[in-house]
């Protein structure tokens, strides 16, 4: 059984993955590796497809293997040209604040907001989804990631 505490965890890892990755920015095989580790490790990958949406995608706004993911966070893939980076940012803190959770038997869902904090102090506020399964091993893996900017109404 998935419990609150795992997703908290994997929910830090990846907090962490993400910051690490755009502290390597200046390295690209570096970051490259740093990125290729976060996805193997916290992303189902290996089980198929990954439901993936992510914050700024907004041409080809869903992304179901691997190749597409990392190109959102590090870009460099002409097949996903409007990717420049989400992870070079770079973001040098993270913080999850959960809103509710769903449990299952073999799988769990959790949603809320997730903060990002830049060079500069600036925080980002982004909505999430993220859906969790357990590999053959055992190991929480994130195979629903939805993210997005919040909604603002602007009447014309």
């Amino acid at each position: 059984m998935i419990t609150k505490n795992d997703i908290e965890k994997i929910q830090e890892a990846w907090g962490n993955g993400l910051v690490k990755i755009g502290s390597l920015k200046n390295d690209r095989v570096a970051c490259e590796r740093a990125t290729e580790d976060f996805l193997d490790n916290l992303y189902a990958f290996d089980k198929g497809e990954v439901l993936f949406k992510p914050t700024l995608a907004s041409v080809i706004q869903f992304r179901f293997d691997k190749i597409a993911a990392k190109s959102y966070f590090i870009g460099g893939n002409h097949d996903y040209p409007e990717d420049g980076g989400f992870a070079l940012n770079p973001w040098i803190e993270t913080h999850f604040e959960n809103a509710g959770f769903i449990f299952e038997e073999s799988r769990a869902i959790a949603m809320g907001n997730y903060f990002l904090t830049d060079l500069k102090g600036e925080k980002a506020k982004i909505e999430y989804t993220l859906g969790f399964v357990k590999d053959v091993s055992g190991k929480l893996k994130i195979n629903l990631h939805h993210s997005s900017l919040p909604y603002k109404f602007s009447k014309k």
